[in-house]
């Protein structure tokens, strides 16, 4: 079980940079069973600033998962992943990668670069919704997260 149940909210990054994705995502997750706390930032650069505690991110909290898309502006969601998965820092938050793309290559490079779970991103606004609710279950739910929030 999660540490929401104990008083503290699920910590979650989301790192989208299509603004109606991400609307649809908070909306889901803000209706979700367990406490959690979600933070939106639009691409790679700007979540490293916020996994790192810098600029206007000094103070942030070290997220308990990441959810992650691929294709970003900057710096796109296979390099901010490499840079999380090599970070001893930043290593053990789990990684969903949420994108819209099925090709193998990038399920691959994603599971090489320790995605902990790549998930497509259905184009349907039902199924979407449902895919963020089986997250929310699993990750929110089930998983037993590492203690990672900690402010910066």
């Amino acid at each position: 079980m999660s540490d929401a149940g104990m008083g503290r909210p699920v910590e979650i990054l989301l790192v989208e940079d299509n603004a109606g994705d991400a609307r649809l995502a908070q909306e889901a997750l803000n209706d979700a069973k367990v406490r959690n706390r979600i933070t939106w930032v639009k691409d790679g650069v700007e979540a490293l600033a916020y996994l790192h505690g810098e600029g206007i991110y000094l103070g942030s909290v070290v997220p308990d998962v990441i959810l992650l898309d691929l294709n970003m502006p900057k710096k796109d969601g296979r390099e901010l992943l490499a840079d999380i998965k090599t970070d001893t820092q930043l290593r053990r938050i789990p990684v969903v990668v949420l994108t819209v793309s099925e090709a193998e290559e990038d399920i691959l490079k994603s599971y090489d670069l320790h995605a902990n779970c790549y998930i497509k991103k259905p184009l349907d606004l039902d199924q979407f919704l449902t895919v963020v609710k089986s997250i929310e279950n699993f990750w929110l739910t089930i998983v037993k997260l590492p203690n990672n929030g900690k402010a910066h």
